[in-house]
């Protein structure tokens, strides 16, 4: 005789880079056992491969995770994670005082959004006639990423030409697929040192996952504002 097949609850969320309504799942223990797995490799790429999988089975495959701003990513991470296991998580905050001093803390996911910054565009002006659109950056790009063997400019560099979407120069438009590594390397390093930093700041100021805690140092007795963003952050 069959064993009777178990029912979950379904749960209702908005997308945060499209408002669009997507319904999704507490993830299941075969679920979870991967997570655990690839969080133990300490291995990035297996853990974003793991949050992917996790995200797409947990949307009944209505989300392609690999095709969506990493904000969303996070975000229905979080709320998934949360429906699954509680939305109650303790931290182990560093009180900015001091920087050494830690403090233990409770948050509701439920109180985590996405925030953006005001003024935010992925429209660039480079000049009167030449602006370049962005994308926001996905697992792909995250994933892109190598923090042991590369410096941060040129790390920095590389999210730029991996984000960027088309550039348009008047009524010519030149779209990613036109691009080449070298025609995308000359654009960005002709750029002013005023230029590049317009283009940064829609890093610095794009939407991000994130929130903030005020926490008492107990042995100061100074009050100081943590900023918890990145998934990590909010497990660690």
């Amino acid at each position: 005789m069959a064993l009777p097949k178990l029912e979950t609850q379904v749960y209702e969320l908005e997308q945060p880079s499209t408002g669009e309504k997507i319904k999704y799942r507490p993830f299941l223990v075969k679920e979870q056992k991967t997570l655990i797995i690839a969080n133990e490799s300490g291995e990035e790429s297996q853990i974003m491969n793991a949050l992917a999988g996790v995200i797409n089975g947990c949307t009944f495959e209505k989300i392609d995770p690999f095709t969506i701003p990493m904000f969303d990513v996070e975000y229905l991470f979080l709320r998934i994670r949360g429906k699954s296991v509680g939305e109650n998580i303790e931290l182990n905050l560093l009180c900015p005082d001091d920087g050494e001093t830690r403090v233990k803390t409770n948050l509701n996911l439920e109180d985590v959004g996405v925030n953006q910054k005001a003024g935010h565009t992925n429209e660039i002006s480079i000049t009167d006639k030449i602006k370049i659109i962005m994308n926001y950056p996905t697992i792909k790009e995250m994933s892109g990423l190598n923090t042991e063997n590369s410096s941060d400019m040129d790390q920095i560099l590389g999210m730029m030409k991996r984000c960027i979407h088309e550039v348009h120069d008047g009524e010519t438009v030149h779209t990613k697929i036109d691009m080449s590594e070298s025609d995308l390397d000359e654009f960005i390093e002709s750029l002013t040192t005023e230029q590049f930093e317009g283009l940064a700041d829609f890093f610095d100021t794009m939407p991000k996952v994130a929130h903030s805690i005020e926490v008492t140092n107990p042995k100061t007795k100074k009050k100081g504002e943590v900023v918890i963003e990145g998934i990590q952050s909010f497990f660690d």
